[in-house]
């Protein structure tokens, strides 16, 4: 038993070390990306601000997901466009998936459904036509930017303010994040992004992923030559992407190595995979009853991600067609016509409480876009999935998951009613692949700090010492030729050739010291003799 002393000073002591945490408070400015990718940065960002710190967001007033509601200072600029015309170029974007999903640069740069990105683009040029918010951000001395990198504004702030940046994203379109932190990325086992390749790669794939590197090379300057010259005019001198990307601080990476393959990593990469997970609350009432009226069968969850709303109406149906063929209820997250084939077991809703769903011990599958969202909802919930991949990184999201034994992945362009029915029959019957993503739970959950505290960490940290200049690797200092030890290659060959040639010099001039008088002797013997 605790003196009586003690015990009067448990309170004091408790308070001391729940407030120990806002004793550091720093200032953070954020510039998000609209769509998905804020869902999961809002919660990094409730939470510092749970944790003392004064922060700033600068968003468009014009969006679909970012909203003014949270508990600090929210700055917003004008866009140079309406909801309409996001709404519009994003509809145009997703119907051209359904005909040819993009599958390297060169397909981004000669697509005719780009104006999505030209929408997202403008952002940097529209925040810095705003004087005022410009004066107010550079008189505000923040210790830190937290960033998308998705449209580059979040970069370019930075580099104006001169502020350390912590980045918050998937992973980077082109070669961008290996060229910005100088991570090496062996093209023999570590597939390009878009190809949908496993890290053991057949010849043919090999030349594929090497091909897809020189593209990179080659086009992605042209596919973000909007945002380097808008850079250039904010920044007034020449800049180029890697100048944007090279000063990033830390890299939280919406990653882990349950999901992806083995590869070489940087210090200033940490991987913060399943941070959009959270534990299962009850069902929704509606919900609740669609669950108990399933019975023994359980339910299927369907959904595309919230950016996805409608599909092809052939599609649509094709789908519906192979959903009346499971005896399991089938709850379909869909906002489009409904298909005049729908069945029984399907019901349609405009909206679905998607990781609650999945958490529940009724849900024999999960038909999922392959989103990083919900794969990570998928593993967490240890749910196998059906993938039907329509853009971006899903195409090798669900490489992953197929290879690791957790699904089955689908060509949404190709595939028939037979093909998907076939498919949930598999993941539901087939007990390996719960078995397999049972496994990949149970490895994904067992980690010492949780996603959402590790990123907190980070960005707390980079506050605290203005950056992390000691995990800047020397290589941003060298040369392409000193980086890659041409020059000492170049030196060392040349030393190899020079002892090679006077060593031959030095045999060829023993050799005729040897043996060419001899030679020259025995001819005169001979003339004489005739």
């Amino acid at each position: 038993m605790a003196p009586a002393e003690w015990t009067g000073s448990l309170p004091l002591c408790m308070c001391l070390l729940l407030t120990c945490g806002f004793t550091q408070a720093g200032k953070l400015l954020v510039v998000p990306m609209d769509g998905s990718h804020w869902f999961t940065m809002r919660s990094v960002v409730e939470k510092l601000i749970l944790r003392g710190h004064e922060v700033v967001v600068v968003m468009p007033e014009v969006s679909w997901q970012l909203e003014s509601s949270l508990n600090c200072t929210v700055k917003t600029y004008s866009a140079s466009y309406t909801l309409e015309d996001l709404d519009r170029e994003f509809i145009d974007f997703a119907n051209a998936q359904w005909k040819a999903p993009l599958q390297s640069a060169f397909s981004l740069l000669t697509g005719s459904s780009s104006g999505i990105f030209d929408l997202f683009f403008s952002h940097c040029k529209s925040l810095f036509k705003d004087k005022k918010l410009v004066e107010y951000l550079k008189e505000s001395s923040f210790d830190a930017v937290f960033l998308d990198p998705f449209d580059a504004c979040g970069l370019i702030v930075a580099k104006y303010f001169s502020l350390p940046s912590v980045v918050f994203a998937r992973g980077i379109f082109c070669h961008y994040l290996e060229e910005g932190a100088q991570c090496p990325a062996p093209l023999s086992y570590v597939s390009r992004g878009l190809l949908g390749f496993s890290d053991a790669m057949t010849f043919k794939e090999r030349v594929r992923n090497h091909i897809a590197h020189l593209e990179e090379h080659l086009f992605c300057h042209y596919v973000f030559k909007d945002v380097l010259e808008i850079a250039s005019e904010i920044l007034q001198t020449p800049v180029t992407a890697y100048d944007l990307y090279s000063h990033t601080s830390i890299w939280l990476l919406r990653t882990d190595f349950v999901l992806d393959y083995p590869k070489p990593v940087m210090p200033n990469m940490v991987f913060i995979g399943g941070i959009n997970c959270k534990h299962g609350k009850p069902l929704p009432m509606e919900f609740e009853g669609y669950v108990n009226a399933s019975g023994e069968h359980g339910i299927v969850v369907f959904s595309l991600g919230s950016m996805v709303s409608e599909i092809p109406e052939k599609k649509a149906m094709e789908i519906a067609d192979a959903l009346g063929k499971i005896p399991q209820t089938v709850l379909w997250r869909y906002t489009g016509t409904q298909p005049s084939n729908l069945a029984n077991n399907t019901i349609l809703v405009k909206w679905l409480p998607q990781n609650d769903l999945l958490g529940h011990p009724k849900t024999r599958a999960f038909i999922t876009h392959s989103g990083s969202h919900g794969i990570y909802e998928g593993i967490c919930n240890g749910v196998p999935m059906v993938m039907m991949p329509l853009f971006g990184d899903q195409m090798d999201n669900a490489k992953r998951m197929e290879t690791k034994g957790a699904g089955v992945t689908l060509n949404v362009l190709e595939m028939t009613s037979e093909d998907l029915e076939n498919a949930l029959k598999a993941v539901i019957n087939d007990k390996s692949y719960k078995e397999n993503i049972m496994r990949l739970s149970s490895l994904h959950k067992d980690r010492p700090v949780e996603p959402l505290d590790l990123a907190v960490f980070w960005v707390e940290f980079v506050m605290r010492h203005k950056g992390a200049p000691h995990l800047r690797p020397a290589a941003h200092d060298l040369t392409w030729y000193q980086y890659h030890s041409l020059d000492v290659i170049g030196f060392l060959l040349a030393i190899v050739l020079t002892v090679a040639f006077i060593a031959f010099k030095c045999c060829a001039y023993g050799y005729r010291k040897c043996f060419g008088k001899k030679g020259r002797v025995k001819k005169a013997h001979k003339s004489k003799t005739h």
